[in-house]
């Protein structure tokens, strides 16, 4: 009898739903979004970077530092793992179905598809890209995700190699009365770092509001709008 109810107990705690993460996630910790430049702080200047890895670093900074110039600027995503910081204060959707987490941030419009099905990609069928491709995971009430097929990215705080392998794990709780998730991010590259570093963020639901448009290149089309209208006039 208690093996037959010791049975029951663990098919019905193994079939039971993970925790629903879908909603509007913020830095703020009042679960208001806001201005505020988050991100991931120093760790360019702390994180245990390989020799290597800083050469490289520094032929960057020596290119584009004098100029003022960021790949944002230029309308170019964040990638990963950078995009999990929600630089700038601005907040993240997340949308989630039994075979798919989809992830929505609101800076530049980024959209992440972590596969939650178990389905695997060909390694030769992985075009690297800033994003690379998701794979989740639920570890009890926490979800992790591994993402790899990145491009080599030296312009984001949190550089890595085209081999990198990041891991995320997210964790719900509440407190004060909020919905909150544990975020921690690890980053996996030996030939970017001598150890790989974690970094921990905490999302807050949020309590009004929604995801805007980004609408980076708009205003420099607009521009150029303004210029064909200005030669058209001196015809």
């Amino acid at each position: 009898m208690a093996a037959a109810a010791w049975l029951l107990f663990t098919t019905v705690a193994a079939s039971a739903a993970p925790p629903d993460l879908t909603g509007i996630w913020t830095m703020g910790a009042d679960g208001r979004a806001g201005a505020s430049l988050n991100g991931p702080g120093d760790f360019e200047k702390t994180a245990p970077f390989t020799p290597s890895a800083r050469r490289k670093l520094a032929e960057y900074h020596a290119l584009v530092d004098a100029t003022g110039d960021t790949p944002g600027a230029h309308c170019v995503p964040h990638g990963m793992p950078l995009a999990v910081f929600l630089g700038g204060g601005y907040p993240v959707e997340f949308v989630q179905r039994p075979e798919q987490l989809t992830i929505i941030y609101e800076t530049h419009n980024e959209v992440r598809r972590v596969f939650l099905d178990g389905r695997r990609i060909p390694a030769n069928e992985i075009l690297p890209s800033r994003g690379g491709v998701s794979y989740g995971h639920w570890e009890g009430d926490t979800l992790v995700v591994e993402t790899i097929g990145m491009k080599e990215s030296i312009d984001q705080a949190t550089a890595h190699g085209e081999n990198a392998r990041i891991v995320e794990r997210y964790t719900p709780y509440s407190e004060a009365g909020l919905k909150r998730l544990k975020v921690e991010v690890t980053i996996h590259d030996p030939e970017f770092y001598t150890s790989s570093p974690t970094l921990t963020r905490t999302y807050t639901q949020l309590k009004e509001g929604r995801i805007l448009d980004y609408a980076c290149p708009e205003e420099g089309w607009e521009d150029h709008l303004e210029m064909l209208r200005s030669r058209q006039k001196k015809k």
